[in-house]
């Protein structure tokens, strides 16, 4: 990371998205940017953490993935007792004080669980039902709270035109418990999340908390969806930039999600929460605008705005090549989360997540950063930037 990045790191995570950058070094001025946050939008996160008034003994099933390694981190840094549950695989490095145990939650391998208990377990892998089954059987009566993260891809929004955590969740057709690792799909993502939820109030009830977040982004992200706004930004030139800059976007820092978790079991907080952020509403040109204030103020960018019509027609896809959107008024980038918020949920800066972000990233093997999973190729990027100008763009 270049010293001018870490300086402006420094001033960009004291007034949140930067507001006074966006002024300098822009091409292709937008009107929509006197809609971005103000620097007293966003509370702080990412502070040093101070130690929990009291120490728990907390099972976290995973720990080795994307946000686990930070829920192990701030719980240690906060004086809990950390064991982590997970088949090994991962080389993750876990503080020292960190027990770790082996099993395999796919083919019921949990002996390693016996005997044990805990105050709290927190869920983080699970995508089956009869994986939140077997440690409810494996840990009834020896755990108090318990906290599964979902996702908002578990609600059910034919019809919805509010996504709160009132909204219904997916049904499924059938025994969910039945579904097995062989016969599991990408399109029943949604309703096993939902069904591995309702399997959690029953077995741990008025103890159970679900936390439903939607896109988790900043370092130890492997799916590069927000990493590529970044990374293209950083570049300069023109960028192309999907529909009118109003659709909604929800992004949260899986740090920011991972602490909270940790707060949420101090505090013995139970329910129903959509984990997201950085507010109710953030939209595509705040968020792209918001990523090119934390570089420094001589990048030459200009976005070019190209409708969804004409990146349909030209094999664009939403989400994948155009990351972090959804598409026109997408619903699920705009769940509430007022009910996370009021349960103590804060926010690093956009700025913060943007720089620590291309920071990681580039610690990776140079293999890796030449073979993004995400994002619009460049020479796709400059044949659409092309047509949308013969179009008239």
């Amino acid at each position: 990371m270049s010293q001018d990045r870490r300086s402006f790191l420094k001033t960009s995570a004291v007034l949140g998205l930067g507001g006074a950058a966006l002024g300098s070094g822009l091409a292709g001025g937008s009107p929509l940017l006197g809609a971005m946050p103000g620097a007293l939008d966003l509370p702080a996160s990412g502070a040093s953490p101070s130690r929990a008034p009291r120490s728990l003994r907390i099972l976290i099933l995973g720990g080795t993935g994307f946000t686990g390694p930070f829920q192990v981190e701030y719980a240690v840094a906060r004086g809990h007792q950390v064991t982590v549950f997970n088949r090994g695989t991962r080389d993750t490095t876990l503080p020292a004080s960190v027990e770790q145990l082996q099993g395999d939650r796919n083919v019921g391998a949990l002996e390693a669980l016996d005997g044990r208990d805990w105050d709290v377990v927190i869920d983080n892998p699970t995508t089956l039902p009869f994986w939140v089954r077997d440690v409810g059987e494996k840990l009834q009566g020896r755990t108090g709270q318990y906290v599964f993260i979902s996702t908002l891809s578990a609600y059910d929004i034919q019809g919805a035109t509010h996504l709160d955590e009132d909204t219904p969740t997916l049904p499924y057709d059938g025994d969910p418990l039945a579904v097995t690792p062989e016969a599991y799909t990408g399109a029943l993502y949604g309703p096993m999340k939902a069904a591995s939820e309702r399997e959690a109030f029953r077995w741990f009830g008025d103890r159970t908390t679900i936390i439903r977040p939607g896109l988790i982004v900043g370092p130890r992200d492997q799916t590069d969806r927000f990493t590529y706004w970044p990374r293209r930004i950083a570049r300069g030139g023109v960028i192309a930039a999907p529909g009118d800059g109003l659709d909604p976007v929800q992004i949260i820092d899986g740090r920011d999600l991972a602490e909270w978790t940790i707060r949420m079991v101090e505090s013995g907080t139970t329910g129903v929460f959509n984990g997201v952020g950085p507010r109710s509403r953030l939209t595509m040109a705040e968020q792209l605008y918001g990523i090119r204030a934390a570089f420094s103020g001589d990048l030459d960018v200009a976005f070019k705005w190209i409708p969804a019509e004409f990146l349909q027609a030209q094999g664009v896809r939403q989400w994948n090549e155009m990351t972090t959107w959804f598409g026109p008024r997408a619903l699920l980038s705009e769940a509430s989360n007022a009910r996370a918020v009021a349960a103590g949920l804060t926010y690093r800066s956009l700025a913060q997540t943007t720089l620590d972000t291309l920071a990681w990233f580039e610690t990776l093997p140079a293999e890796r950063q030449a073979a993004p999973v995400a994002g619009l190729a460049a020479d796709k990027e400059r044949a659409l930037l092309e047509a949308w100008a013969q179009a008239g763009g």
